[in-house]
């Protein structure tokens, strides 16, 4: 007759526990919680506010909408619609969606490689990585597919796959924690699997970085030897400038002042001044990190490069 009250409290705990989760599964578990409409505090400890970077994606955002409010359990479309939340700049809104993906479809790749995406806009990088980690283990062994994208490029050509998404981010994720020794073999394994010119140049933009911040220049020459001016590049051409750059064949004045690239790019802004860096110029590079950070477009990955860099070289 004991056991039975023993039971009792025991189903008590247990369900109080599930409710409690369930209660607690919002922005408190997801990420850091902030007040009113802020996305994010950057690593300078500014207040970030939304801002989308597709001001012509409405149409698309509601469509997006309204076929998930149509069918909550399509998981293309949970997708599309977290995607074209975190287009139109609320990229905690898009976490909650993943989020809500992943506990009906917890072992598709593809939420956490969006999640892991929009953990990295908001400085999530911790969580961003556990979702990168994840969502290679999931693919790992299986084939890969198409990525569409939310903005198709010039020739409407997705360059991008799964797999390729998923360990393109997890090295970023690592970069931007300064885990260079981790970053190294994952970006190895990008440019390694990249089948066309843009992931191509891409993936070696990264891992040249991440040799030369490694002292591996002679690595990160080496890694240049299939970069050439004639590449059929569809998209990346900021980072083709950049493998231009650093094997020679591109002077850095090209890129840089009134009209050059830099001046409205910031990844090619944020892959000169880390060259100025590595080559010694500290003082060049700061300013250039300095001219990044007075721009809008805080969740581009120059943009929160430039950020993790100048707090960690700079303002120590």
């Amino acid at each position: 007759m004991k056991s039975v009250p023993v039971l009792l409290l025991f189903a008590i705990v247990v369900i109080f526990a599930c409710n409690s989760s369930k209660q607690n599964n919002g922005s408190e578990e997801l990420f850091t919680t902030l007040s009113d409409s802020a996305q994010a505090i950057s690593l300078l400890g500014d207040t970030l506010y939304p801002s989308s970077p597709y001001t012509n994606g409405s149409g698309k955002y509601d469509t997006a909408k309204m076929n998930y409010e149509a069918s909550p359990g399509n998981v293309d479309n949970i997708i599309w619609y977290g995607r074209w939340t975190a287009y139109k700049g609320d990229f905690r809104e898009a976490i909650r969606i993943y989020t809500e993906g992943i506990s009906q479809f917890p072992d598709d790749a593809r939420l956490y490689r969006h999640r892991g995406h929009r953990y990295i806009s908001i400085r999530e990088f911790d969580r961003a990585i556990l979702d990168f980690e994840k969502a290679a283990k999931l693919v790992e062994g299986k084939k890969d597919e198409i990525e569409p994208d939310g903005q198709p490029n010039a020739r409407n050509i997705p360059i991008g796959t799964l797999h390729s998404n998923i360990w393109y981010h997890l090295g970023l994720a690592y970069y931007l924690k300064n885990d260079l020794a981790k970053a190294l073999p994952v970006y190895e394994r990008a440019v390694r699997e990249s089948d066309n010119d843009d992931k191509l140049t891409s993936t070696t933009h990264w891992l040249y970085m991440t040799l030369r911040l490694l002292g591996k220049k002679e690595e990160a020459e080496k890694l240049l030897i299939p970069i050439q001016s004639n590449m059929n590049i569809i998209e990346n051409k900021a980072y083709h400038q950049l493998c231009l750059l650093y094997k020679g064949l591109l002077p850095v004045d090209s890129l840089t002042g009134e009209t050059g690239s830099a001046s409205s790019n910031d990844a090619v802004a944020y892959g000169v001044a880390n060259w100025y860096y590595y080559n010694g110029n500290h003082e060049k590079a700061k300013a250039l990190y300095e001219q990044i950070l007075k721009g809008k477009v805080w969740a581009s990955f120059g943009y929160i490069a430039a950020e993790a860099d100048y707090v960690r070289r700079f303002r120590q």
